[in-house]
Order: structure tokens, then C-alpha cells, then sequence
């Protein structure tokens, strides 16, 4: 750990987790272990890039965001 509580996460972990330079982190504490975890982008930008790409394509009406958050929802419960 650095001087201003800076910790540097090895490069083999980082390409394993997709976490490069600009990408937010979470710092966090369970079972008295310190954690970090890469932020998920907010949902409006999937929805967004997905519209945006592929909305031209489809031949029924989806519910973009139903499906994120459902998503979303069983990834934390396989986190957790």
C-alpha cells in the first residue's frame, strides 16, 4: 500500500476482471476480508448501445430494461 492508501492490483488479476485504467471499483469489507469489485456499467447504457445496434433488427417489441434487471438481479444473487 502507498503513501495516500493506494493499492496496486496485479496485472494478471486486472486482465482476469476486466478491470483496466478508468474503470470503477468498489472497495468494500466482508468476513473481515477487504474487497474491490468492478462497477457494472449503469443499465441505461446497455439499454442505450442495445437499441441503438440491434433495435432495427428485431421483429418483436423486447422490454430492454425488464431483462437487464432481471439479469442484474441474478447476478448479485450468485455474488452473494
Amino acid at each position: 500500500m502507498g503513501e495516500k492508501g493506494r493499492v496496486a492490483i496485479p496485472k494478471e488479476l486486472r486482465e482476469l476482471t476486466g478491470i483496466k485504467e478508468g474503470t470503477e471499483v468498489t472497495v468494500g469489507l466482508k468476513d473481515g476480508a477487504v474487497t474491490i469489485r468492478r462497477v457494472s456499467p449503469p443499465t441505461e447504457s446497455y439499454v442505450e448501445y442495445f437499441t441503438n445496434t440491434f433495435s432495427k433488427k428485431l421483429h418483436r417489441e423486447v422490454n430492454i430494461k425488464r431483462l437487464l434487471e432481471e439479469e442484474r438481479v441474478e447476478r448479485h444473487k450468485r455474488v452473494s
